[in-house]
Parts: structure tokens; sequence; C-alpha cells
């Protein structure tokens, strides 16, 4: 039999994909990207922020036409949006057989299974259940990366938030098993390892009783043919002087840190429930700078959160300024039912909302453009990703750059390169958010 997967939302979903795809497989389903040919369709949906509800409604209604005109005999809805709205898929939508909550994934082949023998029976186990890895994850990136999730969950509670009641508490998938993880996918040719989860700096707390992504990252390392590890999602606060260490010791580790602030001024930290201030920022972007001179640091800010005055507005964009930071997104604010800032007074407009986004953007943008300017004349290296039609260009990323996300370089050459293949470039140019440059 055929399947076929939409996958939908953050990277850590994609990794839920992976896992479901892989489970599929070795029960003997064939992938196909073809959705008429599919008799089994599984929708891996996001419910974090409005936009995201709509897609992944859209896709489910997409779907259920399959039913009619498609070979399709059973459509899985998984995901935040199943944990999140089963109640009221159930009910609005009865194209769909079957749901697995966040923690459930792993239940996917037996689900199949009973939908396709006439049962439905939809899956919701604990929150806080850690579900069980797939030594068969199939990569969907179509690239020479991975995702790494090391961990389910968040106990931070931030009042904008709705992720802990969608994904449970913090849990930590244990070493062991995440080495495993990542040797398979070395096997696979995967050359870079990204890391995530909801919080990847408290990793290991739960189970070990410390942080524990130093020895981690020591560990990841060690196998042979990962070339780059990169760390995405650290919450400022939790940086540890070892962790810091670690990122300037190791060859392999990527000098990249994303570290979500979400704003600058002290009002509105407290009011989203932060664990930083604006000097604690500093503080700690000014030790990462200090240890790690050539680090790229990616942030992102959430401008109109209720309550925000043109003031904090200002905090920020003198902030931003004073950090400089690489790379730095900037979301509006989205007021999700069943969070606490969802019952805040002070609402803002949505276009204010997004006047300020731009306003910051725009900021931004002037730094960006003076950051890559400076990297005219520096040698990096190169992971290449693919040829352009013009003849003798391929675009590829350095240590800077995650994929999807930040900026390429575009690589002038004679030479022959294959996807995957590393070289050193000389950047000769830049725009925006781009690099130009020449293979050594």
């Amino acid at each position: 039999m055929k399947m076929s997967m939409v996958s939908l939302g953050c990277d850590k979903n994609t990794v839920d994909s992976e896992m479901m795809l892989g489970l599929m497989n070795e029960k003997g389903f064939e992938y196909t990207d073809i959705d008429e040919e599919a008799d089994v369709m599984i929708i891996n949906t996001c419910g974090f922020i409005q936009s995201a509800k709509e897609e992944s409604i859209n896709a489910i209604l997409e779907a259920s036409k399959l039913k009619e005109v498609g070979n399709l005999k059973a459509l899985i809805v998984t995901g935040c949006l199943a944990q999140r709205y089963k109640d009221e898929i159930i009910k609005e939508i009865p194209e769909v057989d079957a749901l697995l909550g966040t923690s459930s994934f792993d239940k996917i082949v037996e689900t199949v299974e009973e939908v396709l023998g006439g049962e439905i029976k939809n899956e919701f186990l604990d929150l806080d259940r850690l579900p069980s890895i797939s030594k068969k994850r199939k990569n969907s990136t179509g690239g020479y990366y991975a995702y790494l999730k090391i961990a389910e969950g968040c106990n931070k509670n931030c009042t904008y938030c709705i992720i802990p009641s969608l994904r449970g508490n913090y849990r930590s998938y244990p070493l062991d098993d995440l080495i495993v993880q990542a040797k398979d996918l070395a096997t696979q040719g995967i050359k870079e390892l990204i890391l995530v989860a909801q919080e990847t700096t408290l990793y290991g707390v739960d189970i070990y009783g410390k942080k524990t992504l130093p020895k981690l990252l020591k560990e990841l390392a060690k196998i042979e043919g990962i070339e780059w590890i990169r760390i995405l999602y650290c919450y400022p606060e939790e940086i540890t002087d070892e962790l810091i260490d670690v990122i300037a010791s190791e060859d392999k580790v990527c000098k990249y840190l994303d570290i979500p602030i979400q704003h600058a001024s002290d009002n509105i930290l407290r009011r989203m429930a932060r664990r930083t201030t604006y000097d604690d920022l500093v503080n700690i972007i000014g030790r990462l700078r200090n240890n790690i001179p050539d680090i790229t640091l990616r942030t992102t800010i959430i401008a109109g959160f209720p309550g925000e005055t043109v003031e904090d507005v200002d905090t920020v964009i003198e902030f931003i300024k004073q950090m400089k930071f690489e790379r730095l997104g900037v979301f509006t604010y989205s007021e999700e039912e069943g969070t606490v800032a969802a019952g805040f007074d002070n609402q803002i407009d949505e276009k204010e909302k997004e006047a300020r986004r731009d306003r910051i953007m725009r900021v931004q943008q002037e730094i960006s453009e003076s950051n890559l300017l400076n990297m005219v004349g520096k040698t990096f290296k190169v992971l290449i990703e693919g040829r352009l039609p013009e003849e003798n260009v391929y675009i590829g990323r350095t240590y800077m750059d995650v994929p999807g996300v930040d900026g390429y370089v575009f690589v002038n050459t004679d030479r022959e390169y294959m996807s995957g293949d590393f070289c050193d470039v000389l950047i000769t140019g830049s725009s925006e958010y781009d690099l130009i440059g020449d293979a050594l």
C-alpha cells in the first residue's frame, strides 16, 4: 500500500514526521508524493498560532477530498492541531479517520492498521509520555542536514505560549539513544546535525540531574561523517560557561547560537514571564562574544505584545543596535486562546503590530548589510547545496547560516562540485542577506 505525508509547522514536527515515515516504511508501506495514489495519508499539523492553524485546517480539508477522487482509505491527523482541537476535528471533519496526539506519534502503524481494519481509535496518551525513537527514521530535508530533536515539551510557561499544554513538560531523550540516531543519520550521508527542542539548553536536567548539552555535543562530535553540529533554541538564562567553552573548543560545533530573547524591555519581559532582564541579556551576549569572537547570534523579537508602548519598542531598537545581531527575525504577537496573555488588557491593533515589526526590521536590515559587508575579503568553509542554472555558479551555506532560515553564499568556480561537498570560498561581495564568493 502507498502512503503520503504532509508535514507542517516547526522543525520539531519535521522530526516527528520522519519518525512516522520510517515506522510506516518498515511496515511495508511505500511512500508516494502523488496524493491521488495514496491509500493512507498522514497530516502532521501545527496549532501554534492562527496562521498555522488555518494552514493545517486547509490541508486536512484538501486531503478529505481524496476520499472521493483518489485511492484514500485512511486519513490520519497528528500533531499540535490534533492535540489542541481533537473534539472539534472529530465533530466537524468526519472524513478524518483517526487522530494522534503529540506524544503518540510512535503509535502510527497500529493506528493505520486499525483504521484499515475498519476500526477508529484516536490515541491521546499522557502528554508527559516520551515517545520512542525509531531507528528507521527517514530524513526528509532533501539536503545533507538533519534535525536531531533532543527533548520534548517545555516548563517555562511564557504567557504568550500554548506549547506546554500541547507538548507537555520538559523531558529529555536519553543520550545513548540520540547517539545511535545520529550515527544512523551519518550513514545516510548527513553532514550537519541541527539540535532542536523547545529549549535545548536544559537538556538532561530531568534525567541526569544536570545540564548535559555540553556532554552531548562532545559525544556527537566523535561521530565520523558529521562535520557540523548546530544548536537552536537556547534560552539565554540557561547558557552556562561550560556550554560556551564546548562551543568555543569543539571544531565540529558551529560557532552559531540561536537565542530567542523575544523582547528587551524589562516591562514586556516581565509581562511575558521571561526569566531575563535587559541587563541580563547584555551580560550573556557579552560573555558569548568575548569567549567566541567569531560567533554568529540569531534571535527573535515579538512586536506588539499587549501593553507594549512606543518606549518599549525604542528600547528594543536601542538594544539591537547595541548587540548587532547577525541574524534577527521579528514576529507580530498572536493572541492565542488558552494563554495568559490573551486575557491581558491593552491588546494592540494588527496594523500597529505590523508597523512596529517593520520599524524594527528596517533597523536590523541596516545591521545585516553592514555585518555582511564586513565579510568581504574573508575566507569561509561552505557546504554546497546545489547549482544555479547559470553556468559555474553554486549555492551553499557557511556555519553562519541555518538552512531555509538564513542567507546563502553564491559560489563562482570552474570546478565541479556535488551537493554535500565542502569548499573554501573567498567572499568578494554581499547583498542584504547573502554573500558572493570565489571557490579557492
